[in-house]
């Protein structure tokens, strides 16, 4: 090996105890942003992640945040090593989001921090958190256009930006890319809410800086040397984990081939054909047969491709490992050029994050014959105001944002999870308190979506419906998937329901809702909107989600023990969210 670490014979307690050092920083990174941020969508909503990355850029440890930020951020610490090279010096920060230098879609902004040792003043880490901004400019409150057909009309693009150079902080830098050049398309606007972004950033940056503290602080208790190698034993522990995995599936399905193709909404194909050397423990996945890029948005860059294949990596090992670079070192994956997964430089890519992704893990769990189809969706909604004025400058508003939880898939041994957010993604969603305190809107009901997850031996989960009413007119935009194609079971189990999005119009004289001269009233109109739309919400508008279910596994049995455990573990509600957290660990002491 080229470290020179010999990896096969590591101490079985150092190795445990490095990986939760490591792993604690992540943690304690995430705490500190989460405390320090002031946004919704990041303190309440948790939509952000943290993690550790060696020299080389390789993921070295995180914190149970978003998957597909994890995976995918190490393409963007690589991207700034390749750009900057030996220039990088004490007190220098990096802000980038650009798809094209490792992003996943533009709102997710990712800060890097490099660390240096004390002594030799070489760089021996990086640390980086990447937070999901409710707005960072675009055609349309939210930055999460359902409609956009280019990156230019989804808010402004970062390729790279010394956010804070030589411990300086470029406040007017930040400006020009976050305000200036995003309004300088047609028909966009820059960020509507510059303070909050500006504050959730620097918050970042110092969620940053408290992994380099705790980085030292492990450098100075056991030496540079000894924590590098304990580094490598670490990834390379889960390199070796992966190959075993392959080969038992191998072992397991008596082929060496596996093979999978699901479809998006609009019958645009996710294909994959994985090849398993079993000798070696590795595999080729090509997605070779995956459709061509897409006139919308839901291309997906070749970093959330790799993002959403780690972290199939990561789920199918029953082993309590962090999830590291070397869950990829076995796998050569090929990506067919110009196809939705490998989209242009200019092509819209906001959903191919939060829905594409979503699929692509689908197919992978699919082909490894793992568990049947979650929601494969992430309910995308947006809401807001603001933009440009009469004079084309920018007006002061805001936006906000919300992932919707629907069921997940059910699987050989085990009920899908009614009202969880799925795969790559682990938010949660805000309070309702919070919500109806900050932004102009109520909520209805927010509950299980009953008999909408498959049914089987093993059934899936249940979607959610929730629905919002709002108090003044504002643009309203929804982006989701799986309204035209149901959650497929495995193994004979029924699919998950459909999801549906339906605007329920209040009666307006000036829409021709109401006869002339009549005081009359007449009854709401219901509209489905479809799974990707946006629409001018009038004041006493409401909006009603209903999330798919998911997947069932195996055939219904009425007499299955199965039947008898899902009665039994129908979910009962509780309290759940910020202040139950907080009543829960006061009642703790």
């Amino acid at each position: 090996m080229t470290t020179g670490t010999d990896y096969h014979d590591p101490d079985p307690i150092l190795l445990t105890l490095f990986a939760n050092r490591f792993m604690s920083v992540a943690e304690a990174m995430g705490r500190s942003l989460q405390q320090t941020s002031i946004s919704t969508n990041i303190k309440e909503r948790l939509d952000f992640s943290c993690a550790l990355f060696a020299p080389d850029g390789d993921l070295v440890a995180n914190a149970p945040f978003i998957p597909i930020h994890l995976g995918s951020m190490s393409f963007a610490v690589k991207y700034q090593m390749k750009l900057y090279g030996k220039d990088l010096k004490e007190g220098d920060v990096l802000m980038t989001n650009s798809p094209h230098a490792g992003g996943s879609h533009l709102p997710d902004i990712t800060i890097i921090t490099p660390v240096f040792d004390c002594i030799s003043k070489d760089i021996i880490f990086f640390t980086a958190s990447r937070g999901h901004h409710a707005d960072i400019g675009g055609i349309l409150p939210g930055s999460m256009p359902p409609t956009s057909v280019n990156i230019f009309e989804e808010g402004a693009e970062i390729v790279s930006f010394k956010i804070v150079d030589g411990g300086i902080f470029d406040r007017d830098g930040l400006l020009e890319y976050m305000i200036e050049q995003p309004s300088k398309y047609p028909g966009s606007s820059g960020c509507r809410n510059i303070r909050d972004v500006e504050s959730d950033l620097k918050a970042q940056i110092a969620a940053n800086h408290k992994g380099i503290q705790l980085i030292h602080a492990i450098v100075d208790d056991y030496g540079l040397r000894t924590v590098q190698e304990y580094m490598y034993h670490i990834r390379y522990n889960a390199e070796i984990s992966v190959r075993n995995l392959l080969r038992d599936v191998a072992q397991r399905s008596g082929t060496n081939e596996l093979k999978a193709i699901d479809y998006l909404d609009d019958g645009s194909p996710i294909q994959l054909k994985v090849n398993i050397n079993p000798s070696e423990g590795s595999a080729v996945m090509d997605f070779e047969g995956t459709g061509c890029e897409m006139r919308g948005n839901l291309n997906a860059p070749i970093s959330v491709v790799h993002s959403a294949v780690i972290y199939c990596m990561r789920s199918m090992l029953d082993l309590d490992i962090p999830l590291n670079a070397g869950c990829l070192v076995p796998l050569d994956i090929r990506i067919p050029p110009k196809s939705l997964l490998s989209p242009s430089r200019t092509a819209a890519v906001c959903g191919g994050n939060v829905l594409t992704s979503q699929r692509i893990v689908d197919v992978v769990l699919k082909a490894f014959h793992a568990a049947a189809a979650s929601q494969g969706c992430t309910n995308n909604l947006t809401f807001g105001a603001g933009g440009k004025g009469k004079d084309g400058k920018a007006v002061a508003g805001w936006g906000y944002y919300e992932t919707i939880a629907g069921g997940s898939g059910a699987g050989p041994s085990w009920h899908g999870t009614s009202g969880v957010h799925t795969h790559i993604t682990n938010t949660r969603i805000g309070d309702v308190e919070i919500l109806e305190r900050r932004y102009p809107v109520m909520l209805h009901q927010f509950g299980l979506r009953a008999d909408s997850g498959g049914k089987g031996n093993w059934h899936g989960g249940d979607g959610v419906v929730r629905e919002l009413e709002f108090l003044e007119g504002m643009q309203v935009s929804i982006l989701s998937e799986r309204r035209t194609r149901q959650p497929y079971g495995m193994e004979g189990g029924g699919p998950g329901a459909l999801g549906r999005n339906t605007w329920i119009k209040k009666p307006r004289a000036e829409d021709g809702d109401l006869p002339e001269n009549s005081n009359e009233p007449k009854s709401t109109r219901n509209i489905n909107i479809g799974g990707k739309a946006t629409v001018w919400m009038g004041k006493g508008d409401r909006l009603l989600i209903e999330t798919p279910g998911g997947g069932a596994w195996g055939v219904l049995e009425s007499d299955s023990s199965s039947e008898l455990e899902w009665d039994q573990k129908k979910p009962q509600w509780e309290p759940r969210g910020s202040f139950a957290e907080r009543a829960k660990a006061q009642a703790a002491f």
